[in-house]
C-alpha cells in the first residue's frame, strides 16, 4: 500500500525540500503532494482525498479536512499552537526527514487495517539458533545477513532474543521494536506499515531495534510472533532471525515456516553436549533435518552425523563484533552457504 501524503505549508522550500526527499527515498510507500498557499488548499482538498495530511498552523486553521483521514500538525517549536495540540497528533517540523517519514507511517499504521497474510510473504526465512549461549550466534546471523547484501536484495535482520545485542552491532538508535509488539498484542492497525516507520538501515540491513525490557519478548504469542515476522517477510527478499536459545513454543513456531536453519556449535565442551543432546534427542530436530545446516563457528570440532549440510567457519580472534562478522561475512564458508 503506497500512503498519499499532502504536505500544505505557506513555506515553499521546506515543502519543496520535503517532498523531493520522500520522493526520491521513499516513493515505495509514500506519494506526495504540494499545497503552500491558504487559497489554494481548498481546490486541493476537493480533487482530491489524501491518506495523510501535514499541515502548519496557519493552512490548518481553515481548512475543511473532512477528506483527510488523518490529518497532522507539523509544527516548530516556536510557534504557539494553542488547543491545535489537544486536536491534532503532532510532527515536529525541525527533525531528520527520515523521522518525519517514520512518524507518519507509524501515526497512520494505527488507523490502517492489517493487510499481512501467509500468501503475502515473498522474503527466504533463515533462522540462526543454538541451544548453548557464547557461541556466536548473533555474530553468525549477521554475517549471514551481510553476506546477502547486494544484487539489489532487501536484507532484514530480525531480533527475537530476550536481551538483544543489537547495539553491539548497529550505530543508528530508533524506536524500540516494544512498539511493534503492543500493537500485536493490542490487535490493532496495520503491522508492516510500522515496521516500514520504525526500521532502520545500516550496512545494507534493515533492522528494528531490540526491545525495552524483558517482559515484552515473554508476552509474544505464537500468533503474535507469525504476524510479526509475516509482515518483516513482505517488505525484505532475505529475513534472518536471531532467536534465543530457549526451545519454546514460540521457537519451534518459527522453525515450522522457516526456509532455512542454521544451528550454531560452539568449541566448548558444554555447548557440543548440548548441542548433541538436541540432535539425538528431540523430535523437534527430525522436524527440521532436511532444512538445517550445522554450522561451526570459533574453531568448533563437528563429528555428528545428524546431517551432511555443514558449514565451517574460520575462528576470527577479534574482540570487536562488527570485525568479526565483516571477516565471516566474507569467508568462502559463509558464501557458499
Amino acid at each position: 500500500m503506497t500512503i498519499t501524503l499532502l504536505i500544505a505549508t505557506i513555506d515553499v522550500l521546506y515543502a519543496k525540500l520535503l517532498s523531493d526527499n520522500i520522493s526520491q527515498h521513499h516513493a515505495d510507500k509514500i506519494n506526495v503532494s504540494i499545497c503552500s498557499s491558504p487559497e489554494g488548499l481548498q481546490e486541493t482538498l476537493l480533487q482530491r482525498k489524501y491518506n495523510v495530511a501535514l499541515f502548519d498552523a496557519k493552512m490548518l486553521e481553515d481548512a475543511d479536512i473532512k477528506s483527510i483521514h488523518l490529518p497532522l500538525l507539523l509544527w516548530s517549536e516556536t510557534e504557539i499552537i494553542g488547543d491545535m495540540q489537544k486536536e491534532f497528533a503532532i510532527v515536529n517540523k525541525y527533525q531528520r526527514i527520515s523521522s518525519i517519514v517514520a512518524a507518519v507511517l507509524e501515526q497512520y499504521s494505527k488507523l490502517s487495517k492489517r493487510s499481512n497474510s501467509p500468501n503475502s510473504s515473498r522474503a527466504k526465512i533463515t533462522v540462526v539458533w543454538s541451544p548453548a549461549g557464547g557461541v556466536g550466534k548473533t555474530s553468525v546471523a549477521m554475517a549471514y545477513a551481510l553476506s546477502n547484501v547486494g544484487d539489489d536484495k532487501e536484507v532484514f535482520y530480525l531480533t527475537l532474543e530476550h536481551f538483544a545485542s543489537t547495539p553491539d552491532y548497529f550505530s543508528k538508535n530508533g524506536k524500540s521494536i516494544s512498539t511493534v509488539f503492543e500493537m500485536l498484542e493490542n490487535h490493532e492497525g496495520d503491522v508492516k506499515m510500522l515496521i516500514q516507520g520504525l526500521c532502520r538501515q545500516e550496512n545494507g540491513i534493515t533492522y528494528l531495534c531490540g526491545p525495552e525490557n524483558f517482559d515484552d519478548i515473554n508476552i509474544l504469542t505464537g500468533e503474535n510472533v507469525y504476524e510479526l515476522i509475516a509482515a518483516c517477510s513482505e517488505i525484505s527478499d532475505e529475513l534472518v532471525i536471531d532467536l534465543s536459545c530457549v526451545c519454546d513454543t514460540r521457537t519451534r513456531k518459527i522453525f515450522e515456516f522457516a526456509d532455512s536453519v542454521l544451528l550454531v556449535a560452539g568449541q566448548t565442551t558444554t555447548a557440543e553436549k548440548k548441542l548433541a543432546q538436541f540432535l539425538s534427542q528431540s523430535n523437534i530436530f527430525e522436524s527440521i533435518k532436511e532444512k538445517a545446516t550445522l554450522v561451526a563457528n570459533k574453531g568448533a570440532i563437528i563429528s555428528s552425523q545428524a546431517t551432511e549440510s555443514i558449514i565451517f567457519l574460520p575462528y576470527i580472534q577479534s574482540s570487536d563484533v562488527r570485525i568479526v562478522c565483516k571477516t565471516l561475512a566474507e569467508s568462502d564458508a559463509m558464501l557458499s552457504s
